[in-house]
This record gives C-alpha cells, sequence and structure tokens, in this order.
C-alpha cells in the first residue's frame, strides 16, 4: 500500500507542481489587477495626463503595426526587445543601439509617454533601420501574451533594471535570452530584495543570463539579494558614452533672440515643489535684468501650473509653443521661457551658459547632468542626487560643478558665474573631460552581449 501511495505520488507530483505554479501566477495577477484598479483613480487624479495616454498601449489595445520590413535581399535575425522606463534609459538605449548589427529589427518600449516621444526623435535619428516604438505592457497575461505574439522578440534587453515577473515568465517559457545593461540597485531596493533572496531569485533574477552593472556596488548588492555571481559583470555607466546631443540651428535662433543678448540659464526637468525655489533664487538674482531663465518641467501635465507661478511672480513668461517663429508674439523683453515642448532640452544646453538640473533642490533624486557636461557648460545641482550617487561622487571629486542647498544659495552661486565667467567656464571644462575620462562602457557592454547577439543569428 505505501509503495503504491509513493508511485502514485511521483506519478502526480509534476502535474501538482505546474498546477501550484499556475495558481501561483493566476494569484499574482488578480494582485496586481486589483492593486492597478484602486490606484487608478489615485492615479488619475494626480497625473491624468500621463495614465490616461498611456493606458490602451499598456493594456495591448494600441500596438504599432508599423514593424519596418527588411528589403527582399537582406538576412534577418531575431528582433531585440529593448526595454527603457522613461527618458533617461531610452537614451542609454539609443546609445546601445547604434553599435547593435544593423541588420537586426528592434522594438522598444518605455512605460511614459515623454519616453516615446524621446524614443521616436532618437530611434528615427540613428543610421540603422527605425525602430518600432510601443509600450511595456502590464504585468497581466492578457497584455504581456498579446505584445509576445504581436512581436516575437527573440531577445530582451532590460535598460538599468525594471524587472517584471510576468515578463521574464513568458521570456524564459520562450526560452528568450535575457540580459540587463547599465544596471544600478539602489541600497534601499537592494535592501528589500534581500529580505527574500529565495523569491528575487525566482521572479526576476533567475530568468536574466547576464547583468552588466554600472559600479562594484551594484554587483555585490545583486549578490545580496540573490543573483547568480557569475552572471553579474561590472561594464561601467553607458550614460558616459552618450553622444552630443545634435545642435537645433531654428531652437538656438529663437531662444536667443528672446534672449536678445542676456544670459541663458537653463533649469531642466524640474520637479514639483522645485519651480517656486527657482523663481525665487531668479527674482533674488535680478530676473530679467540679468538673464533669460528657460524652465523645463519634467512632466508635461505641469507645463500649465508652471507657467502660471511665473505670472504669479510678476514675471512675463513666454511658451515655447508659442514662440517657434522669429517673431516673439509678446512685444518687449520676457523674463522665463517655458519650455512646453518635448525632445528639445538636451540641444538647448548647447547654448545655455549655466545649467540646473532638476529634481535637485526637492528629495526626488536628481536627474542626468551628463547632457549640458558634453556641452562643458557650468552645472550647479541642489543636494537630492541619490539616482545618480556614483556619477554625482565623481562630478563632486573632481569639482565639476557647483553644490547648492536652497535658493539662496542657487542665486548667490549664479550670481558668481555671471559676474565671474571665467570661473564658470573653469567649472564647465571640469565637467566636459570627466565625461571624457569616463567613457569605455559601451565596448565592455557590447562584449558581454555578444554571446546573446550570437544566437539571434541561427533563428
Amino acid at each position: 500500500m505505501v509503495d503504491r501511495f509513493h508511485s502514485t505520488a511521483l506519478h502526480y507530483t509534476p502535474l501538482l507542481m505546474w498546477l501550484s505554479k499556475r495558481l501561483g501566477w493566476l494569484l499574482y495577477q488578480l494582485v496586481m489587477a486589483i492593486g492597478l484598479v484602486l490606484a487608478a483613480p489615485v492615479l488619475i487624479a494626480r497625473r491624468g495626463q500621463h495614465y490616461l495616454t498611456t493606458l490602451k498601449g499598456r493594456l495591448g489595445w494600441d500596438l504599432d503595426d508599423r514593424i519596418t520590413l527588411p528589403a527582399e535581399d537582406e538576412q534577418v535575425a531575431g528582433t531585440v526587445w529593448i526595454h527603457a522606463v522613461s527618458v533617461g534609459e531610452v537614451a542609454v538605449a539609443a546609445t546601445l543601439a547604434a553599435r547593435l548589427p544593423r541588420h537586426l529589427p528592434l522594438v522598444v518600449t518605455t512605460v511614459t509617454p515623454t519616453g516615446q516621444e524621446r524614443a521616436r526623435v532618437l530611434f528615427a535619428a540613428t543610421s540603422r533601420r527605425p525602430a518600432t516604438v510601443a509600450y511595456l505592457p502590464f504585468d497581466l497575461g492578457f497584455a504581456v501574451n498579446r505584445f509576445f505574439h504581436h512581436f516575437s522578440p527573440a531577445a530582451l534587453i532590460l535598460i538599468e533594471g525594471d524587472y517584471w515577473p510576468l515578463v521574464l515568465e513568458a521570456a524564459r517559457r520562450r526560452r528568450l535570452p535575457v540580459a540587463t545593461v547599465n544596471a544600478r540597485v539602489g541600497e534601499r531596493s537592494g535592501g528589500r530584495l534581500k529580505r527574500f533572496p529565495a523569491l528575487a531569485r525566482l521572479l526576476f533574477f533567475d530568468p536574466i543570463h547576464c547583468f552588466a552593472v554600472q559600479t562594484d556596488d551594484d554587483r555585490r548588492r545583486l549578490i545580496a539579494a540573490g543573483a547568480a555571481p557569475e552572471r553579474i559583470h561590472v561594464a561601467g555607466n553607458l550614460k558616459f558614452d552618450a553622444t552630443t546631443p545634435p545642435a537645433k540651428a531654428e531652437l538656438e535662433t529663437a531662444v536667443q533672440l528672446l534672449a536678445a543678448g542676456r544670459p541663458i540659464l537653463v533649469a531642466g526637468s524640474t520637479m514639483f515643489g522645485e519651480d517656486e525655489q527657482l523663481l525665487d533664487a531668479f527674482q533674488q538674482l535680478g530676473a530679467g535684468k540679468r538673464a533669460l531663465l528657460v524652465i523645463a518641467p519634467r512632466h508635461p501635465e505641469r507645463f500649465t501650473a508652471v507657467a502660471r507661478l511665473v505670472r504669479d511672480q510678476a514675471l512675463v513668461v513666454q511658451r515655447r509653443s508659442t514662440s517657434k517663429d522669429a517673431t516673439p508674439p509678446i512685444d518687449g523683453p520676457i523674463d522665463v521661457l517655458l519650455l512646453d515642448t518635448l525632445g528639445e532640452l538636451a540641444a538647448l544646453y548647447r547654448i545655455a551658459d549655466i545649467a540646473f538640473i532638476g529634481g535637485t533642490l526637492v528629495p526626488t533624486g536628481g536627474h542626468n547632468p551628463l547632457e549640458p557636461a558634453s556641452f562643458a557648460r557650468p552645472i550647479v545641482v541642489g543636494p537630492s542626487m541619490h539616482n545618480f550617487r556614483d556619477m554625482a561622487l565623481r562630478f563632486d571629486t573632481s569639482e565639476a560643478w557647483g553644490r547648492v542647498a536652497n535658493s539662496q544659495q542657487l542665486a548667490q552661486l549664479w550670481d558668481t558665474w555671471l559676474t565671474q565667467p571665467e570661473q564658470a567656464r573653469t567649472v564647465g571644462q571640469r565637467a566636459a573631460e570627466l565625461l571624457a575620462d569616463n567613457r569605455g562602457a559601451l565596448d565592455r557592454t557590447l562584449e558581454l552581449l555578444e554571446p546573446l547577439l550570437a544566437t539571434l543569428e541561427n533563428r
């Protein structure tokens, strides 16, 4: 009887394991769906324009059918899917894609409208075949399966992370090689994963064949969280290898016309609660009598609110979307240009006298300072740069930017650099040198991706 029981149990064990796993994924999707429904009213109330415009794509209802077809005599390998969360990751994806074999078809996904817009601009400008740009599906079975069925990717490259269990499980079932490049793991996220290493390994790490991380600290945190050490390699930060943004003559002419000979202060990717501090510093500086301030909010849904803030300060504001003609619609000098367009900030740093990096006077972690550094612009940041901890340390050590704690210190530094331009130029030159000295991650990353790319040639 016992032998018969053991025999029966062994016979049904694979089935029981399959059912258990199946029920686990169904439970995960149920929790995910309930979470999305409960969070929807709050998310829409806070950033309705952002989330509503992404909804169709993330549900898999609005997939882009315009996949670029090869010429009849062109040999084509499997499609490479590159996932980049938003604007910063898209720039890294474009840097990597420019060096991938040209015949590889690409599908690029993001989760934000600004990321979509940036991806369409950057990938249309590359020398390779234009990529298809789409939204990452929600981690729900019907959306994920629809995406895989539509695009049939043969490999997945994740930029910096953004691990979704069901997407990774779908990739594993289809035997897709998966790599994470430019990966970084913060102390907080690493600590959370470290609490459940077995679960993190099962859901996030086992499906990924290769991690190209930015620093030794990132490698240490990934290993502590459960990732296999032999899969993790330190390649450096791909953002240092990004190409210099191309010039935009019309943009430069229009903004210089508005500046009318005044210095141009560019505040890029500003966040909620930060614009008030910038305007306060600008008033302390002397406002439009001393310079033209260009404010570029990070999120498009904040454009109107920021314009209102400027007017409340009794400053004259013009929106870039209304100033694309050579003749400004406002008579007389303006104090503030609101950059309410997408895809122009990077090029605008080229003519900036001073660049401020947004998200640093409020505790949101900062944004990438390398675009103004590529033009040797003097850069100023606030205290919050924890999203770029290693990069910030390099800038601090090299004295390649200015640090301020509040609007008063920002006004003082602006004044110092405007009255002592040679000092500002020295700081900008240090930033450009730091950028040049830290290149090389792209070659190391491509070397790590060679085995993955080789598998595509046989598909």
